[in-house]
C-alpha cells in the first residue's frame, strides 16, 4: 500500500495530500465503508456534526486497527452552535461521540451571515486549540471576506477553507486568496456531484493517456493545484482507485484544459453549500 504524501499546515502540522468524506456514510454499514477506507489507506476522515456520524467515524477507527496517531480527523462545528460557548460545548461534543481526546482540525461549518456570529465560533476553536481539545483550526465555506473578518479579530489564520471545488467551479480567485494568507484549500464534492465532467474530452484525454478513471485524472487535477480533495465512495475498488494519485503526474497543458471546463461549461455553480452543510 503506497504511502500519500502529506502537505504542511501553516501551523507547522501536516495533513494527508488526500482525503476520505464520510457523509452520508452512517450506521453500520455507513462504519464497514469508512473501515474499508482506512484499510484502503487513507489517513485524513472528514466529517461533521450536521453529518450525524461522528460516532461512526469513531468506532471505524477502533475497528481499523490502525493507531489513532496516525489519522488526522477533523469535524465541523455546526452555524446553530455560532455562540462561543456553545461552539466550545460542540467540539466537546464532538470529543465524546468521536470517542477521541483530540480533534485534529476543527472548522466553522459556514459562516451563517445571516447571524453573524462566526468570529465568536471561530474564538471558540481558537480558545478551544488553547485547551488542547483541537490541534488545529480552521474554516468551511468562508468567502474573503470572512476570513478577513476572523483573522483581523483573533490574529490566528485558518489552517485550512474547505469548500466546494471542482473542474466546473475551480475557486480561481479563493485560492489565490489562500495563497497569498497561507491557508489550504480543502474541497468537497471535488468530482463535481452529480454534474461529474467524466466525459468532458480534457478529463477523457488525460484519463486515457495515464491510463486511470477520469475520477483519478480530476483528483490528480486537485492534487496538482495544490488543493486536497476529500471523495467519498462506499464502494471498496472506488476508494482504493480515488486514493491512488501518486503514480502518474498531468501535464501543465492537461491541468491547463481541465480548468478552463469552467468557462465552457458556462453554468452557475458554488454559492451556498450543500444542503447537509447549511445549518
Amino acid at each position: 500500500m503506497a504511502t500519500t504524501p502529506t502537505r504542511t499546515l501553516q501551523d507547522g502540522t501536516t495533513l494527508p495530500a488526500t482525503g476520505f468524506g464520510t457523509y452520508p456514510l452512517t450506521g453500520e454499514d455507513g462504519i464497514r465503508a469508512m473501515v474499508s477506507a482506512l484499510e484502503a489507506g487513507y489517513r485524513l476522515l472528514d466529517t461533521a456534526v450536521n453529518y450525524g456520524n461522528e460516532a461512526e467515524v469513531g468506532e471505524a477507527i477502533r475497528r481499523s486497527g490502525v493507531p489513532r496517531e496516525q489519522i488526522v480527523v477533523q469535524t465541523k462545528v455546526p452555524g446553530r452552535d455560532h455562540a462561543f460557548d456553545k461552539a466550545v460545548a460542540s467540539i466537546e461534543g464532538s470529543l465524546e461521540r468521536l470517542g477521541v481526546e483530540q480533534v485534529d482540525v476543527a472548522l466553522i461549518h459556514w459562516p451563517n451571515p445571516s447571524v453573524g456570529l462566526y468570529v465568536d465560533a471561530y474564538r471558540a476553536l481558537v480558545e478551544c486549540r488553547e485547551r488542547g481539545l483541537v490541534r488545529s483550526v480552521g474554516v468551511s465555506n468562508f468567502t474573503e471576506r470572512h476570513l478577513a473578518d476572523v483573522i483581523d479579530a483573533t490574529g490566528v489564520t485558518p489552517v485550512l477553507n474547505q469548500v466546494e471545488l471542482h473542474p466546473l467551479f475551480p475557486q480561481e480567485q479563493l485560492r489565490a486568496t489562500h495563497e497569498r494568507l497561507g491557508i489550504l484549500t480543502e474541497a468537497w464534492s471535488p468530482l463535481g456531484k452529480r454534474n461529474a465532467p467524466f466525459g468532458a474530452d480534457p478529463v477523457a484525454a488525460a484519463a486515457e493517456a495515464h491510463g486511470v478513471t477520469p475520477a483519478q485524472a480530476i483528483l490528480r487535477w486537485h492534487v496538482q493545484l495544490g488543493v486536497v480533495p476529500l471523495p467519498k465512495s462506499a464502494d471498496p475498488e472506488r476508494q482504493r482507485t480515488n486514493l491512488d494519485l501518486f503514480g502518474f503526474e498531468l501535464s501543465a497543458d492537461e491541468v491547463a484544459a481541465i480548468s478552463a471546463l469552467a468557462r465552457e461549461d458556462g453554468r452557475l455553480f458554488g454559492g451556498d453549500p450543500d444542503t447537509h452543510e447549511e445549518m
